[in-house]
């Protein structure tokens, strides 16, 4: 049966979308291992729909919060955007493994540490775009990442304006990465649109 709103999503597809965020992350903390030369470990995917207050709430409840993002456009079998969010804390862990460096804030950061985020982000939102193809066997081409960096209300009110007028929820995937033992939060929210949602989920054998 197609859907006609994310909110509609029973818990067989949430379960189908659980399981692609498993690969995505899997793909990711490889990616991420190889870059840092690091093992990476990551932990269980939580995926949710949640609409734009629940998602500041799922990520800390501060929308005042300064954070980095990195954003994708989607485009060919799938459209949609995909937006990836970390905190001070797992960029300044990216940047004292790469260069030996980090920042007391994300204010201070010069143009090449805001291009490391970009590009960070772009290998992460891609393992997860990855495990969207390898499963489904469609085609989808990225745009060239933009990154930001913003309060946490401000970041959201992009996905929100850009497919407001077909929804007014989030898919939300959250899996935290490992490193030299310690856990760092990072969120990543995923938007097809809702043509695309259905194409998944049947491509899937649940639409």
């Amino acid at each position: 049966m197609r859907i006609k709103d994310y909110s509609e999503m029973n818990l067989q597809d949430l379960d189908v979308m659980r399981e692609i965020g498993s690969i995505g992350t899997g793909h990711a903390a490889t990616s991420l291992s190889q870059m840092l030369q690091k093992e990476v470990r990551i932990t269980i995917p939580q995926v949710k729909i949640l609409g734009y207050d629940e998602a500041i709430e799922a990520i800390g409840g501060n929308i005042e919060e300064i954070v980095g993002a990195t954003l994708v456009k989607m485009d060919g079998d799938i459209n949609g955007l995909m937006l990836f969010l970390f905190n001070l804390e797992f960029a300044n862990t990216i940047f004292d493994k790469m260069m030996g460096i980090s920042y007391a804030g994300f204010e201070q950061m010069d143009a090449m540490a805001h291009s490391a985020l970009t590009e960070i982000g772009n290998i992460i939102i891609c393992s997860y775009v990855n495990a969207f193809t390898e499963l489904v066997d469609m085609n989808i081409s990225l745009s060239v990442p933009s990154a930001a960096v913003n309060m946490l209300g401000a970041i959201l009110t992009v996905p929100i304006a850009e497919y407001g007028y077909e929804t007014d929820k989030l898919m939300y995937c959250s899996a935290d990465f490992v490193i030299d033992g310690k856990t760092y939060n990072d969120w990543l929210l995923m938007l097809p649109d809702i043509s695309s949602l259905n194409r998944i989920l049947e491509k899937l054998g649940v639409g």
